[in-house]
């Protein structure tokens, strides 16, 4: 089996799409293995590579189910509950905080300030 196909920057003939592009169509690569790459050149750089999958071979998004919504919901919720003070915090909180900001950022006269 020979190497795959590399084509340059905005050169990909077509019936070739990359993930998003193919989600963009409500389409999914389907299990098909990579059928190509794209190659951008880049100065002192190794080139940014893209993978290219085949549309003919893509199959349809699968439908979100209720449980699938309601897993995706719950995830997301997750994210939002300080681990520290077990609050809704509103927003996502940050990895790189950890907390929600009242408990990693404590005001000096606050009571949570332990």
């Amino acid at each position: 089996m020979g190497a795959l196909p590399v084509f340059r920057w905005r050169l990909a003939p077509d019936g070739y799409a990359t993930r998003r592009q193919l989600r963009a169509q409500g389409l999914r690569p389907g299990g098909q293995g990579v059928a190509a790459t794209l190659e951008r050149p880049r100065r002192r750089r190794e080139p940014l590579v893209a993978y290219l999958y085949r549309v003919d071979l893509a199959k349809p998004v699968r439908p979100m189910t209720p449980g699938r919504w309601a897993a995706l919901a719950a995830a997301n919720r997750a994210r939002r509950v300080c681990p520290q003070c077990r609050r809704d915090a509103g927003y996502v909180i940050p990895a790189s905080l950890g907390a929600c900001v009242p408990c990693a950022y404590p005001a000096p006269d606050s009571p949570r300030s332990v």
